[in-house]
């Protein structure tokens, strides 16, 4: 693997602050960690009065990655313009995850012992996350995961050994199972809004869907709705054609999907191409992108897609447009918003910060009991809503707490205009549900009228 020396300059409002940074490229798992280095170097990397360096973990060829790991440098700019942690610098240790639970398993191991880290967020894919949680669980250091969604990330590891895992959070997104019953609550909401009351769910093959396959299929019967269709769909399916077909023939109002891994711009030129007679409605992680317009020529119209912070497109709280907007004047590359994840990555540096301010120490191989209390406590008002978490006792220990008031997993879908859109070109992204953070109204496609 080679390495490069490249500095690049952060936002900072006096134009004085530069921030350096090493990259590392390589292709595949590497033998050694893909390491960026960005924040006010210098220091012994965590004691004395040296620098605190938090690690972030992303897939960064992918634009959620890629959000994600803008999002942690904007974090770091904003903690050293607002004082640092414990009135240290703060520096960033930014790790390329390859989508590879072998290459994360190293990167942490890395951050730990070589970079003296003293906490980690981030992931994406489930299977990354599940595939490292082992490995955090016995190192102790501090983990806020900020983009992956299975249940058991918190249920199979904190929740049957609360001792060895009691350093790990998810703070965002809501997990898969609040967001299977959340479908099912969107369904009802366009069944009273269009009339629309059978449903398809369609979904990709992975370890997050699972409970769209369990809860939101019971959820939408249970709402008194009709579920036409129940369908797991393989993450390398390329031609859609057969299952559009499918969806139609079950009579279904709408598709209420769940895909990650599948780019899903095939299945929507061949959906509006077609004109089917059904909507695209659900969780489309691509869809999230602000360059997906651009990317699907318009082919998005009409879609929604969940996603936390509404995608920037809302005042979830009073932090959520203005991090949207700062993320915008300082990174012009895709994506040129800070999608889900990035809205939990961001919060999670601020969690971090007010737990071991509270204790008065970064040093979790001393004081992991006092920091973990101190997050078990959390009541944080982030960019993505009112960040609690659930105590060990729960079902999901440490896992963001979703409801009233709470995190959220808004509702955002592609339209042709919109007032104060954040999307360049003739596309506008839109939230339409919940009613607490719409800004337009839903949509269906013309030719379902």
């Amino acid at each position: 693997m080679s390495s490069d020396n490249n500095t690049r300059t952060s936002r900072d409002d006096s134009g004085s602050n530069r921030r350096s940074f090493l990259k590392a490229a390589g292709v595949g798992v590497a033998s050694t960690a893909a390491f960026g280095l960005s924040g006010c170097l210098g220091g012994d990397g965590g004691g004395g009065g040296g620098p605190i360096k938090i690690g972030h973990l992303a897939p960064v060829q992918h634009d959620m990655g890629a959000g994600s790991m803008n999002s942690a440098r904007l974090l770091v700019d904003h903690l050293n313009e607002d004082g640092g942690i414990l009135d240290r610098e703060v520096q960033l240790v930014e790790g390329d995850t390859q989508f590879s639970p072998s290459q994360a398993n190293q990167l942490v191991q890395e951050m730990v012992n070589e970079e003296d880290v003293k906490m980690i967020s981030g992931t994406f894919a489930s299977e990354t996350m599940l595939g490292i949680e082992e490995r955090v669980g016995n190192l102790n250091v501090p983990f806020i995961d900020t983009g992956s969604a299975s249940p058991q990330i918190t249920q199979n590891f904190v929740g049957e050994d609360y001792e060895t895992y009691k350093n790990v959070f998810r703070c965002n997104p809501v997990n898969a199972d609040f967001q299977a019953d959340l479908l099912a609550d969107y369904a009802e909401y366009l069944s009273d809004t269009h009339g629309w009351n059978s449903f398809a769910v369609v979904v990709e093959d992975a370890e997050w869907t699972k409970p769209m396959s369990e809860r939101t299929t019971a959820g939408v019967q249970d709402k008194g709705l009709e579920l036409a269709l129940d369908r797991r769909i393989s993450p390398d399916t390329t031609d859609f054609t057969p299952i559009l077909d499918e969806i139609e023939e079950s009579g279904a109002d709408a598709q209420l999907k769940a895909i990650s891994h599948i780019p899903g711009t095939s299945m929507l030129a061949t959906w509006g191409e077609n004109e089917y007679p059904f909507a695209q409605e659900g969780i489309n992680v691509a869809s999230m992108s602000p360059q997906y317009w651009a990317d699907t020529n318009g082919g998005c119209l009409y879609e929604t897609t969940a996603e936390s912070g509404a995608g920037g497109t809302a005042p979830v709280t009073d932090k959520t447009v203005p991090f949207a907007e700062d993320y915008q004047a300082e990174f012009s590359e895709r994506p040129t918003l800070p999608m889900y994840m990035g809205f939990g990555t961001y919060d999670a540096g601020y969690i971090f910060k007010e737990a071991v301010e509270a204790v008065g120490s970064a040093d979790y191989e001393n004081d992991l009991d006092d920091i973990v209390a101190e997050l078990e406590a959390t009541d944080y008002t982030g960019t993505a809503g009112q960040i609690q978490f659930y105590g060990p006792d729960h079902d999901y220990p440490h896992d963001v707490k979703h409801g009233d008031d709470l995190a959220p997993f808004p509702v955002t879908q592609w339209q042709e205009e919109a007032e104060n859109d954040m999307i360049e070109g003739d596309g506008a992204k839109v939230c339409v549900w919940p009613e607490a953070f719409s800004t337009a109204d839903h949509q269906m496609p013309p030719w379902m009228a």
